[in-house]
């Protein structure tokens, strides 16, 4: 099939940007297209104006700010993969970006166009939640930010009102020897995955849980991060983690349920990846401390 009739915008800058947003009714911006494009072409969208942002420079770019790392929203993920940066400070979006798709598709994609797309399997908003990110959105009553935990408002559907549109994301990154897992279950490599989940555990002085994060995705309509199961690990010795909470927490998921796969199937992966998750990040803790 192909897209319905649209009037195609170009701008240059951020101000000829919210300039059309504020003034264009039905209006879809168009940033990597991996996933917009299929959707107009199935026509489960139909906006009357499509706004291309690919030749605004601004909203792109990987910098060190004093408090941590910031990601142009045009930044390409295939560039955000291949980063130094990213790999020394935020090294689980880098290992959760070697799941994403493809080379073709990384090329293009951007890391806003899928925070703002919100697949409930994609990966990088998945990220963002663990790593508490924050999203920059701005509109005509000028900048503001969004932490993670409020960023997602269903299905879908970002917490970004019509007129705005995403800047940048910010990361304060764990500490230096944090350790970190990712694991996930898709029927083909590159495919959007039925369940995922993430790790990160830093660790006191000695060997002792000091800080954890968990988080699973593709289960529910949003990334979910299970904040009993990581208070129950702060104080455990890394090396003798108790799997009980983390499986109790697994159990307690209300996951969707679809022509794939039943509730029950997501239930029980959703258990299986957060386990081997940690384990890899228990291992990372090990290695780089």
């Amino acid at each position: 099939m192909k897209p319905p009739s649209f009037q195609y915008h170009r701008p240059q800058t951020r101000e000829e940007l919210g300039a059309l947003l504020t003034s264009l009714d039905n209006a879809k911006i168009l940033a990597g297209g991996q996933s917009l494009m299929p959707m107009l072409n199935l026509r489960v969208i139909a906006p009357d104006h499509l706004i291309d942002i690919n030749r605004i420079p601004e909203l792109a770019g990987i910098r060190e700010t004093a408090d941590g790392i910031e990601i142009g929203a045009m930044t390409r993920q295939a560039d955000i993969l291949s980063s130094p940066i990213i790999r020394d400070r935020l090294p689980l979006l880098t290992r959760a970006l070697e799941h994403v798709g493809h080379i073709q598709t990384r090329s293009r994609g951007t890391i806003g166009g899928s925070c703002c797309h919100l697949d409930p399997s994609a990966e990088q908003p998945a990220i963002c939640t663990a790593l508490d990110a924050e999203f920059v959105a701005i509109g005509p009553k000028g900048r503001r930010v969004i932490a993670a935990a409020d960023w997602f408002q269903g299905m879908l559907q970002s917490s970004l009102d019509d007129q705005e549109f995403l800047e940048a994301v910010r990361f304060r990154p764990w500490a230096k020897g944090h350790g970190y897992g990712f694991a996930e279950y898709a029927r083909r490599h590159g495919d959007f995955a039925i369940s995922g989940a993430a790790a990160l555990l830093e660790a006191d002085g000695g060997s002792r849980i000091a800080r954890a994060a968990l988080l699973v995705f593709g289960v529910e309509e949003a990334p979910r991060r299970l904040y009993e199961a990581e208070a129950a690990l702060v104080g455990q010795i890394a090396s003798e983690i108790a799997l009980a909470p983390i499986l109790d927490a697994a159990r307690a998921l209300d996951p969707m349920e679809d022509v794939q796969v039943t509730a029950d199937y997501r239930r029980h992966l959703a258990g299986t990846l957060l386990g081997r998750a940690l384990r890899e990040a228990c291992t990372s803790l090990e290695q780089r401390s």
